[in-house]
């Protein structure tokens, strides 16, 4: 049976999807109020969430996108994260915002922080729209977070399945 044939679950519909993104938004916007805030946001799984986000943050935002890698094309983790494409901005004069799709292992998150904190930003923190904390490999907790989500993998909403799926306004996952 091929994967487009596979039954779907449907775990996070878009009307969820865009009540808890305009939450978000608004507790974004009272946080980084009177701070000069910086939106980096972690490809390619994040980019639709991140779409969404900044448009519910009431401030001036200037966003930036970094590319990093540690999946490939499989639904693991390799446990290395690969800098594809950096961002090219002095960060000292921004309070940084990390953003992505997912926290699972957290690797890629604690390595992207890693790295930016060294550039001297005037704060870092990072919101996710999902975290799945029965699978860290480190100690980190996002600082915001859209839903918690258990032990499945899942699709849609940015989040991929070999390069497919990420345009679906949902998030699902296949059932056998």
């Amino acid at each position: 049976m091929s994967i487009e044939n596979k039954k779907r679950e449907v775990l996070l519909s878009k009307e969820t999807i865009d009540k808890r993104v305009a939450e978000l938004g608004r507790d974004l916007s009272i946080a980084y109020q009177d701070k000069n805030l910086l939106v980096i946001s972690l490809l390619k799984g994040s980019f639709i969430f991140t779409a969404d986000l900044v448009r519910k943050i009431d401030l001036p935002v200037r966003v930036e996108f970094m590319t990093t890698s540690s999946y490939g094309h499989g639904e693991k983790t390799t446990g290395k994260v690969k800098i594809v494409q950096d961002i090219n901005v002095d960060l000292t004069e921004y309070d940084v915002l990390i953003v992505d799709d997912i926290t699972d292992s957290a690797l890629t998150m604690t390595g992207v922080i890693e790295i930016l904190s060294k550039r001297n930003p005037k704060s870092i923190k990072a919101c996710v729209l999902l975290d799945k904390p029965s699978r860290r490999k480190v100690d980190y907790e996002p600082d915001y977070v859209g839903f918690e989500i258990p032990d499945q993998f899942i699709v849609g909403y940015g989040l991929n399945y070999g390069d497919y799926f990420r345009n679906i306004d949902h998030v699902f996952a296949f059932v056998d």
